[in-house]
């Protein structure tokens, strides 16, 4: 084989492996496939435009797979994909064509920048304990609408940030199961990417899409997806989420210290000190999932104490379990102690 075809066949192969990889972690996460996907793509020298062209373009394969997957594991919520679809459709398209009708020399730090933010989000995000907590009633679409308007436009300026910004949107409210928030919002995001590989087709024709990366990015993301929904139920979201985060910032932290034009020991100031946030980041993450693990065993154990009668006296020198008799003379489990582990579980989780 000629060094040029294997050496081609070598990036080919490194890019569905990235793929494959962005789709693991958009599954597990509800995003950060186009974030992974676009970083990598920007660092390799692909223009701005032709990077989230061509991430788009593969979205649509592997988000009509993972949303697929997700139904078949009940993830999705059709009242909620329906109200997010359309509106980042729109988002989306003009998105896509404002980022074609701009130079690679605007455009690249432009891109940069929102990476790098939506990066640095992910770390603050997934440093802390994710709240669990449930909230009444349906979401609204004069909520859901604007949420997908500007995820939409987001994610084709950015070359990712569909799931950044609608995903913790929709877990912040507190209205649906998370399974199902990143369930819904993966299957949305096959309107959303058709609509600005619709947009990009239009501002920049045919040659705007890099066909081969197209190909191998949907060939690691189709071959993940399945894998993807199912490693939502168990993956921890808060050590995936700080990880993923930190690789993003620094790495666009490269573009944008080349578009300032800074020079001596600047630059590796600001990567020492990019790096200790995301190992701070990394251990917060850490003490959040051990939290979030202990306020759950409490809340469970409350919710097992309501249900088990209390029969025994302490006979150890251990507290004894409290007994209330009704009217009517029966025993039943004092609620007092369940209460309070409740309230020490939330107290953990806040």
């Amino acid at each position: 084989m000629p060094k040029s075809q294997g050496a081609l066949v070598r990036k080919l192969l490194i890019l569905a492996l990235v793929g494959l990889a962005a789709q693991l972690v958009d599954g597990a996460l509800g995003m950060a496939y186009g974030l992974t996907s676009s970083t990598l793509l920007l660092f390799a020298g692909v223009a701005p435009a032709a990077a989230s062209a061509s991430v788009h373009l593969a979205e649509i394969g592997t988000t009509l797979a993972a949303g697929v997957a997700h139904w078949r594991f009940g993830n999705v919520d059709w009242r909620v994909v329906g109200r997010i679809a359309v509106p980042g459709a729109i988002g989306a398209f003009a998105g896509a064509t404002f980022l074609s009708s701009i130079s690679t020399e605007t455009a690249a730090p432009w891109m940069a920048a929102i990476l790098f933010t939506l990066g640095a989000y992910l770390l603050v995000r997934f440093s802390r304990p994710l709240r669990a907590n449930r909230a009444a009633g349906p979401l609204r679409g004069r909520f859901l609408g604007p949420l997908g308007l500007v995820a939409g436009f987001v994610d084709a300026t950015g070359g990712g940030g569909w799931g950044p910004v609608a995903t913790p949107a929709l877990l912040v409210s507190g209205r649906m199961e998370p399974r199902k928030v990143i369930g819904s919002v993966d299957t949305a995001e096959f309107v959303v990417a058709g609509a600005a590989s619709a947009g990009f087709l239009i501002g920049l024709g045919a040659e705007g899409f890099l066909l081969p990366t197209v190909a191998a990015l949907l060939v690691g993301g189709l071959v993940a997806a399945p894998i993807a929904a199912w490693l939502v139920r168990i993956v921890p979201a808060q050590l995936l989420g700080a990880t993923i985060g930190g690789v993003i910032v620094l790495t666009n932290a490269r573009t944008l210290i080349r578009a300032g034009e800074l020079g001596g020991p600047v630059p590796p100031l600001l990567y020492v000190l990019l790096a200790a946030g995301w190992l701070v980041a990394l251990v917060l993450a850490v003490r959040a999932l051990r939290r979030t693990r202990r306020a759950r065993a409490l809340a469970d154990a409350a919710l097992a104490a309501d249900a088990t009668p209390a029969t025994t006296v302490a006979t150890d020198g251990s507290p004894a379990t409290t007994v209330v008799t009704d009217a009517s003379g029966a025993v039943e489990p004092a609620i007092a102690d369940a209460d309070r582990s409740r309230r020490l579980a939330a107290a953990v989780e806040g």
